[in-house]
């Protein structure tokens, strides 16, 4: 694993983090001593991925959803007219 300086990731740094991102991590130095390692993030699982229609078959809509409570609406907002 390569290990860099301070100055020399801030000089190079979306190099790097180009490499962390195909695999490769690497270590910043400071004075020589270890301080932080860079990997890439990894992507969730599919099971911790959300779905689209991860809830299909577990319930209905009825058929006149979109006409439901016509009534209640025309007399709240106008149906009086």
């Amino acid at each position: 694993m390569q290990t860099v300086n301070i100055h020399e990731a801030k000089t190079h740094l979306s190099r790097l983090i180009e490499r962390a991102a195909k695999g490769e991590p690497f270590i910043i130095a400071k004075s020589g001593k270890p301080m932080v390692k860079v990997i890439a993030v990894d992507t969730p699982s599919a099971a911790e991925a959300r779905r689209v229609g991860f809830m299909a078959g577990q319930f209905s809509v009825p058929a006149d959803f979109d006409r439901m409570g016509n009534d209640e609406i025309e007399k709240l907002f106008g149906g009086d007219k």
